[in-house]
């Protein structure tokens, strides 16, 4: 088990690591001709080094607070370490963040300095600088502020940076991490070195076969998910303190990031479980294409079925996959498994997933095909993972059990608490908010779940956003919309009920798979106004929500459902950066939509 270090900033294995093993490939970074590029450890400490003189140089102190708005790239891993040297903290902010959601946080933070990584992130932030005085600095990463900064710290002596990092102790605070707020206002997590050092060690160490890739074979992880958010953060920090090569993808997008990962070939990724979604559906529409989608199929079930007999051995339920199993999934391994790990680069064997719940059947046929998702939870306020399914025992369809150190309980009701050194000290400015989650050291998440006899954790739903339905009925909508969701053609599902005779939902379907559905049924495009009204699609979507009713009771099953034309999107206001829906933004902009529900 990891302990929290008495001495020292997460500054410090980057120097230490030069020094111990300076030719060990840290960071691969893609070049503009789309070439991965290795940067050994002792490079990066040079970078490291001469950008922190550079900032130094333009004025960040010890203790100053500096917002960094960029998307995931190799700078961001650079300017992060480069002020964690000089004892300086990093404020992330989303790329996508509105004017009035960057005045916000830059105000509320107090930030001195902010570096942004184009044009419009300047002109975003310039927009609202009239009304932050404490911003004297703004950098812009694609007009050269990194070799700028270097070049204006030259003069300084590398012994003044050192001096600084020296002074960082693990109680300093690292970054201020603003949440999603999908409730009101960001608040700002104030997480210390200790935190992010006690999370990275921790998981590097109990996982260790996740991280460690096979004799030979160096272990290395891309980086897609959003830096602003603490999830991403800790992959940084966790492949940097564990020696694990680095590389960074800023786009998402389905084909952007295929590309990225066959050309990058991780053997660990962590991400949320619609990048796995996505995954499988791009595979099966290949098949599809190739009239081959009952093979593929066929493909899935076996898989399923041998991840769950895997399962059952290892909790002493069974004696494992049959011999008539092992000789179906081996059949399928050629055919099929190992085409979906080629696609992602064919090194991949290992994967954690978090952020929203994972449907169990995904995870078993990940599994199943050969690579295995370790699925976990946590908060921005824990500094990410505070549960997670163990390498020896995965229990899919579960958040695993509490990591090393930590300790997790279900409050009377319902509510998942939780204490451990990776829990955050505050937020920024709020001390009244801070009580309200923080009580008597232990965290109050927010999160609703259940713990099995053996302490494998299931989140069930949030407090905040639990249906009661006019007949009095107490529906959490999570688990429903997962499971409508797992269809292929479906996008996003919001259950709506509130003070309501029923439940029903609006669902948003996935336009590059329709595309495909149509194009498999030699059907035309049709426009999204003229979709919602197909009585093939409409019936397509209610297998999804017949599917989700068959886990819940009448009165919690959906009614009735309305597919919409256009997805829910952060540019309008109904999702947050990290993608999560704002309930109560959806419902007041689609409010025609819902009452005609209840019609």
């Amino acid at each position: 088990m990891a302990t929290a270090p008495p001495v020292g900033g997460l500054a410090d294995a980057v120097f230490d690591h030069a020094r111990t093993d300076p030719d060990r490939v840290a960071l691969s970074r893609k070049g503009d001709d789309g070439e991965w590029r290795d940067v050994t450890s002792a490079a990066f400490r040079d970078e490291v080094l001469a950008l922190a003189k550079g900032l130094l140089a333009g004025g960040v102190r010890f203790g100053d607070r500096v917002a960094i708005m960029c998307r995931t790239r190799y700078e961001w891993t650079l300017v992060d370490f480069a002020l964690w040297a000089v004892g300086a903290q990093s404020v992330p902010v989303y790329p996508t963040s509105s004017a009035e959601q960057v005045l916000w946080l830059l105000q509320d933070a107090e930030v001195s300095a902010c570096v942004v990584e184009h044009e419009d992130h300047a002109m975003t932030v310039g927009s609202v600088i009239d009304r932050l005085p404490r911003l004297k600095r703004l950098w812009q990463l694609d007009k050269g502020a990194v070799g700028d900064l270097v070049a204006a710290g030259a003069h300084i002596d590398d012994e003044v940076v050192h001096r600084h990092r020296r002074a960082v102790t693990p109680e300093c605070v690292a970054t201020v991490v603003y949440t999603s707020g999908t409730t009101g206002r960001p608040r700002g997590c104030v997480i210390t070195h200790a935190n992010f050092m006690y999370e990275a060690g921790t998981l590097v160490g109990r996982w260790e076969p996740v991280f460690r890739s096979g004799p030979g074979d160096e272990a290395a992880t891309l980086l897609f998910l959003p830096l602003a958010h603490v999830f991403g953060r800790m992959v940084e920090v966790a492949a940097i303190l564990g020696r694990v090569k680095l590389g960074h993808q800023p786009l998402l997008e389905a084909g952007a990031l295929m590309s990225g990962l066959a050309s990058f070939r991780p053997t660990f990724v962590l991400a949320v479980p619609d990048v796995f979604e996505k995954v499988l559906s791009a595979a099966r529409r290949t098949a599809e294409a190739a009239g081959k989608a009952g093979v593929f199929d066929r493909a899935v079930d076996v898989a399923v079925r041998y991840a769950e007999a895997v399962e059952d051995r290892a909790f002493g339920l069974g004696p494992g996959p049959s011999a008539g199993l092992r000789l179906q999934h081996q059949f399928f391994e050629k055919a099929v498994y190992a085409r979906v790990r080629e696609a992602v680069g064919g090194r991949l064997r290992h994967a954690m997933s978090g952020g929203s719940a994972m449907d169990r059947g995904l995870g078993l046929f990940f599994a199943g095909a050969g690579i295995t998702i370790f699925e976990g939870f946590g908060l921005t306020e824990s500094s990410a993972a505070v549960t997670a399914n163990p390498p020896e025992r995965t229990r899919y369809g579960t958040v695993g059990q509490p990591i090393p150190g930590t300790t997790v309980r279900i409050a009377e009701d319902g509510e998942v608490w939780l204490h451990g050194p990776q829990v955050f000290s505050g937020y920024l400015n709020d001390p009244e908010a801070t009580r309200a989650v923080l009580r008597n050291g232990w965290l109050a998440t927010g999160d609703l779940g259940v713990l099995d006899e053996d302490g494998y954790l299931t989140i069930t739903g949030r407090k905040k956003e639990v249906l009661v339905t006019s007949g009095g009925k107490t529906v959490s909508p999570v688990g429903l919309e997962e499971r409508v969701r797992a269809h292929p053609l479906v996008a996003q599902c919001l259950v709506v009920g509130n003070d309501r005779p029923y439940i029903a939902a609006l669902v948003t379907v996935d336009r590059e798979a329709v595309e495909h559905w149509l194009m498999m049924r030699d059907r035309p495009p049709m426009k999204p106004v003229d979709l919602v009204r197909d009585p093939d699609l409409e019936r397509e979507v209610r297998r999804a929500v017949v599917a989700a009713n068959a886990l819940v009771s009448q009165a919690e099953s959906i009614r009735t459902f309305r597919i919409l034309a256009h997805p829910f999107s952060e540019e309008h206001g109904l999702l947050t950066p990290s993608l999560k829906l704002r309930r109560k933004a959806i419902e007041t902009a689609y409010a025609g939509e819902v009452d005609a529900l209840y019609r």
